[in-house]
C-alpha cells in the first residue's frame, strides 16, 4: 500500500496509509440519468507558464477548464459555469467570467444533452455608496442580455452592489421584479450567504435568514414562470428544507449546502432538493454513482457512497468559507484534471499545509483519490516546497 509522511495539527509528522481503493471509474458511454436535476459548478485551470502578474491577471489553461466541463458532462452532470467555484468575484472578471461562459456555451453545443447554466450578476459594477438601484438594474440587465446571446440559461447571481445601496425589501423586490420580467427562460435565483461572501451579508433587506426568506419567497412565488428554481447557499438544512416546503409548484430547491446536501438531496416525505453544488466538482465520480444508485431507488447504496464525502466538503468549506475553492482545484489536481496546482489570484496559498493534509486524508476515507499513487506523489512535491521530505 502507499504511504505518505504527512503534517499534523499538532505540529509533528505522521506516517499515512492510504488505506481505500478508489471508486470504480464510470463506465463509459451514455451518460447517467439521474432522478435529481444535478449541477456541478466548475472550477478554472490557469495558465502556469503565462508571463503574467498572477495576483492581477488570469490566463487561462483554456484546453483543460473545457476538458474538466467534458468530464462533468460525461458524468452526467449539468455544468454551472461562472460562478463562485470559478473565481467568480475572487479572481475572475466579468469579461474573463463572459469569456467562460461563451466557450463553455459552444462546447455544451458540441455534444447532444450537455446541460449548461451561467451566472450573470453585477459584478462589474463596483458597490459604493453613490451606486443606485437603477444602476443595479442595467448591470443585472446588461449581464443577463450577454448570457441570454450567447444561448445560455441564466443563474441570476447575488449581487455585491445590490447589498450595498439597498434600504431595505422594496429595492429587493424592485430589482428583481424588473429583472424576472424580462428574462427570456425560467432562471435559477442564487441565495449567497454571507458566509460565503460577507459582503452579501443582510441580503434581502434583513440579517436575519428567516426574516430575509419571506421577501424571497415573495418574489419567486409570485414570479415562478420566470423561476426554474432557487439555489440557496446558506449552509443550514432546516433553513434550506423551510424554504423548499414553501415554493411555489414547478419551483424547484436546488441545495447549495455543501455541508448537508445527502440528506437534503435524499430528502423526505414532503420532498426533496434538487443540487447545484461546488463540491460536486471535487467529488464528481462519488456523486454521479451515488445519484444512479438514488434513480434506481437504491436509497442505502445512495447514502453509503455519498455520506464520506460529506466530512471531506464540510473540511474544504470549513471557515473562510470563501476559501473553499483551493481545496477543490487542490483535489483536481490530484486526481490528475491538470498539471499544476495554481490559482487565479495566487489562491492556492489561501489553505495551509495541514488543510491539505487532511484534505488529502478525508479523500481517501471518501474514496476520491482516483489514483492513489499518483496523489501521493503530488502530496508529497507539495509538502516538499513546504520543507518537509519523504
Amino acid at each position: 500500500m502507499t504511504s505518505i509522511q504527512l503534517p499534523t495539527s499538532a505540529g509533528t509528522t505522521e506516517r499515512y496509509m492510504i488505506r481505500n481503493a478508489p471508486l470504480p471509474p464510470p463506465v463509459k458511454g451514455a451518460a447517467p440519468r439521474f432522478s435529481r436535476v444535478a449541477y456541478a459548478a466548475a472550477h478554472v485551470v490557469v495558465d502556469p507558464f503565462a508571463d503574467n502578474n498572477p495576483t492581477l491577471d488570469v490566463a487561462f489553461d483554456w484546453e483543460r477548464t473545457l476538458a474538466f466541463r467534458h468530464h462533468l458532462w460525461d458524468l452526467g452532470f449539468g455544468v454551472a459555469e461562472a460562478m463562485d467555484t470559478a473565481q467568480r468575484g475572487m479572481g475572475l472578471s466579468w469579461a474573463q467570467a463572459l469569456e467562460l461562459s461563451q466557450r463553455a456555451i459552444a462546447e455544451a453545443r458540441s455534444r447532444p444533452g450537455a446541460v449548461i447554466a451561467c451566472g450573470a450578476g453585477t459584478d462589474h459594477l463596483e458597490p459604493g455608496p453613490d451606486v443606485t438601484i437603477d444602476q443595479v438594474i442595467a448591470a443585472y440587465e446588461m449581464q443577463v442580455e450577454a448570457i441570454e446571446s450567447a444561448g445560455g440559461q441564466i443563474i441570476l447571481m447575488a449581487s455585491r452592489a445590490l447589498a450595498r445601496a439597498a434600504k431595505g425589501p422594496d429595492d429587493y423586490v424592485r430589482v428583481y421584479d424588473r429583472i424576472l420580467s424580462a428574462v427570456k427562460e425560467p432562471v435559477v435565483i442564487h441565495w449567497l450567504g454571507e458566509m460565503f461572501d460577507p459582503a452579501l451579508a443582510g441580503y434581502w433587506g434583513s440579517a436575519d435568514h428567516m426574516t430575509a426568506m419571506e421577501t424571497a419567497l415573495s418574489i419567486i412565488n409570485s414570479h415562478a414562470d420566470k423561476v426554474d428554481g432557487v439555489k440557496i447557499s446558506l449552509l443550514s438544512a432546516e433553513k434550506e428544507i423551510a424554504m423548499r416546503r414553501r415554493l411555489a409548484p414547478g419551483v424547484k430547491m436546488y441545495t447549495g449546502d455543501d455541508f448537508n446536501y445527502a440528506e437534503l438531496i435524499a430528502g423526505d416525505s414532503e420532498g426533496y432538493s434538487h443540487a447545484l453544488l461546488g463540491i460536486f466538482d471535487a467529488i464528481a465520480p462519488a456523486a454521479s454513482l451515488a445519484l444512479e444508485k438514488l434513480a434506481a431507488n437504491d436509497t442505502a447504496g445512495f447514502h453509503d457512497i455519498l455520506a464520506p464525502t460529506v466530512p471531506l466538503s464540510r473540511h474544504i468549506f470549513k471557515a473562510p468559507t470563501r476559501f473553499y475553492k483551493t481545496g477543490v482545484v487542490f483535489l483536481a489536481w490530484l486526481n490528475g484534471h491538470q498539471e499544476h496546482f495554481l490559482m487565479a489570484g495566487g489562491q492556492q496559498s489561501a489553505r495551509s499545509l495541514v488543510h491539505f493534509a487532511e484534505l488529502f486524508r478525508l479523500a481517501d476515507a471518501a474514496r476520491c483519490l482516483a489514483d492513489p499513487d499518483q496523489a501521493a506523489s503530488r502530496m508529497a512535491s507539495l509538502l516538499k516546497v513546504g520543507g518537509l521530505d519523504q
